[in-house]
């Protein structure tokens, strides 16, 4: 075998949590566009005619978080994933948003394998998804892996015919069992595809046999941006932020002989026609979407006083109290809870149309009320506002309704004091809570008490059937609404 044969180089691109962010945006100087599959498209392009061995990798979460996306189900992201043409993708948690039946027949319309090694059909112990796929490229054999976050759990608590593994421990075992059964001499790099957060992924890493040859980590959910890979047991750990704002490429140089990489360098590059020209056929392909939804949503339907912010998930924010008092006018309730992350912009305002709002809180979930006691209520604030619930991109924090006051301390990591319209919350005392069903099915998660225990005082009780159809009838009928950032969660 010559040096030649032995060693080849391979790039590799990849994204993550890419939630339907089809548009470029404006930035900068004018004529400067930023992001968009246009402009993925045509530096992915770029990079395959410039580059022998090219790989295009998906990490999760292709949907949810646009209107289009929103409006097709999901069909016209795979139409336009079809597009890029990725080598292979791994599912995220937000692929399952649409149902199991949908995501089957979504993954069907692929033309790109989609992997998955631990989503499984319960009764009969079998993989949803086929676990892994071999890529020859070059004379090369590359092995990816899909391993997903136990978020998809928590989306699948009505699903009870599907299941995951809940560890890492777990997890890690079932890479090895894959990296045994299927992985042999032959396979010259092996790639996990995760969607578990970066966090997650190096604790996993270390949990690795290294026998069983993992050579590199691409992953997602927590969003985060990287200076440079982690290297955690000699397994390199990439994340590619979120978005089509940027794309993360591996510049590897592979051993046949020792099945390993021995060159390599990443980048992390902004997206924007610095980079790349837009790919023009795929903008026709995204017009017909975009022109359908903006018929049918492009509509005025109210006015802010002026823009009102979510600069992060973390805080309290204007128009997170503004979304969740609009929730806590719908009954007698002494507490309203929404998810931070349930809110999808971090602006909105201050003209307001159809659009702005399904795009700023895309979720149209069911809302429950709740009977807990005052201990239980104190406990739900402990959980909510602790400081290891508030790792950006990996936390699940609440906006709180007006009337609470919930003060924190850092440094004992406990909550100091909580009270309603200046009252202290009483032990032994009653009170009314609202939550969005997915807390309410997930709520040893999200709020710290078992659903036992939130159902112990009264059975719950549906509020509303659509979030979304209360906050359109609000915003209609509502003027120049204001909202402003008024000290109800405070953290010392």
């Amino acid at each position: 075998m010559t040096t030649t044969e032995r060693f080849k180089k391979f790039t590799i691109l990849h994204s993550n949590d890419m939630h339907g962010d089809f548009l470029a945006e404006a930035g900068g100087e004018e004529g400067h566009l930023i992001g968009g599959v246009s402009l993925l498209s045509g530096y992915i392009n770029k990079v395959r005619q410039e580059e022998k061995n090219v790989l295009f990798v998906i990490s999760g979460d292709m949907v949810q978080g646009s209107l289009i996306d929103k409006e097709y189900r999901g069909i016209s992201t795979i139409e336009i994933m079809n597009y890029l043409a990725p080598d292979v993708v791994t599912l995220g948690n937000h692929e399952l948003d649409y149902g199991l039946s949908h995501l089957l027949f979504l993954e069907k319309m692929a033309n790109f394998p989609i992997v998955n090694a631990n989503l499984y059909i319960t009764k009969y112990n079998k993989r949803l998804m086929n676990p892994y796929v071999i890529l020859n490229v070059d004379g090369f054999d590359i092995m990816f892996l899909g391993i997903v976050t136990e978020e998809v759990l928590k989306s699948l608590k009505r699903d009870l015919s599907i299941s995951t593994f809940i560890s890492l421990e777990d997890a890690a075992s079932e890479v090895g069992k894959i990296c045994d059964a299927y992985k042999n001499e032959d396979i010259d790099l092996t790639i996990l595809l995760t969607h578990i957060g970066f966090e997650e992924d190096k604790k996993l890493a270390a949990m690795l046999n290294p026998e069983w040859g993992v050579d590199m980590i691409l992953g997602g959910h927590s969003h985060t941006f990287l200076e440079q890979p982690a290297e955690v047991n000699n397994i390199l750990i990439a994340q590619a932020g979120i978005g089509t704002d940027q794309i993360g490429r591996f510049d590897v140089v592979v051993d046949d002989d020792t099945n390993s990489i021995v060159e390599w360098k990443w980048q992390l590059l902004p997206v924007d026609n610095n980079l790349a020209q837009p790919d023009a056929e795929i903008e026709k392909l995204i017009a017909t979407f975009q022109e359908e939804v903006e018929r049918k949503y492009n509509r005025l339907i109210g006015r802010l006083a002026h823009k009102l912010t979510h600069p992060n998930r973390e805080e309290e924010t204007e128009l997170g109290n503004l979304i969740v008092d609009i929730v806590a006018q719908l009954d007698s309730l002494d507490v309203a809870l929404i998810g931070s992350g349930s809110i999808r912009r971090t602006k909105l305002g201050p003209l307001v149309t159809l659009s702005d709002l399904k795009e700023v809180f895309p979720y149209d979930d069911v809302l429950y009320k709740l009977k807990v006691t005052g201990v239980q209520l104190t406990q739900i604030f402990a959980h909510i506002m602790r400081l290891e619930n508030r790792i950006p991109g990996e936390s699940c924090c609440f906006q709180v309704s007006k009337g609470i006051q919930a003060v924190y301390n850092n440094s004992q990591n406990q909550l100091e004091s909580l009270s309603i319209n200046g009252q202290p919350v009483q032990a032994d005392a009653h009170y009314t809570i609202c939550v969005e069903e997915y807390h309410y099915k997930n709520s040893l998660h999200s709020l710290g008490i078992t659903s036992e225990e939130l159902t112990k005082l009264d059975n719950p009780k549906v509020v509303s059937t659509s979030c979304q159809n209360i906050l359109e009838e609000y915003f209609s009928h509502h003027q120049n609404l204001n909202s402003q950032i008024e000290g109800r969660l405070i953290y010392k």
